[in-house]
């Protein structure tokens, strides 16, 4: 499995603890940055992770900020795309059985080391279970392709 990762200056030592993690259970992670914890804003770092996996250059995604709700927003602006906030990993595993999601974003004041591994490990390991689900991940498709003759 290939998966991006990205976080702002708030997010950057979890995205490297996760990066060595990741790295260690076999996952080729791409580092999209930032490269350090000096400042930096997460629109910048968020943006590319997401459209990493909207155009299949990776298998999933990981973005981190200090809430994970700055990462998340943008996540979700690009095509293709759908984000998820998980603060636990009960919420990891629901955002991929249930809403089909390709990129995960963490909040780095509040997720421990510890937990980030196990919400990162629900996230990458559980399958979309598909059946009544595929009908609302339609249902999203038709809101981002309102002119798309499958969704008119």
């Amino acid at each position: 499995m290939k998966v991006a990762v990205g976080a702002d200056s708030r997010g950057f030592a979890l995205k490297e603890y996760l990066k060595q993690y990741l790295s260690s259970q076999g996952v080729e992670v791409v580092d999209f940055g930032a490269p350090s914890a000096d400042p930096s804003d997460y629109p910048d770092y968020g943006r590319p992770v997401a459209e990493a996996v909207a155009s299949g250059k990776v298998d999933r995604g990981l973005t981190i900020c200090w809430t994970g709700n700055g990462m998340n927003i943008v996540a979700n602006k690009v095509h293709g795309v759908r984000a998820a906030l998980a603060l636990n990993p009960e919420m990891a595993q629901l955002a991929r059985a249930h809403n089909n999601a390709n990129v995960l974003s963490l909040a780095a004041k509040y997720t421990p080391d510890a937990d980030a591994k196990t919400i990162v490990d629900n996230f990458l390991k559980t399958p979309f279970e598909g059946g009544r689900h595929e009908r609302r991940i339609e249902k999203i498709s038709a809101i981002e392709n309102p002119g798309h003759p499958k969704h008119s």
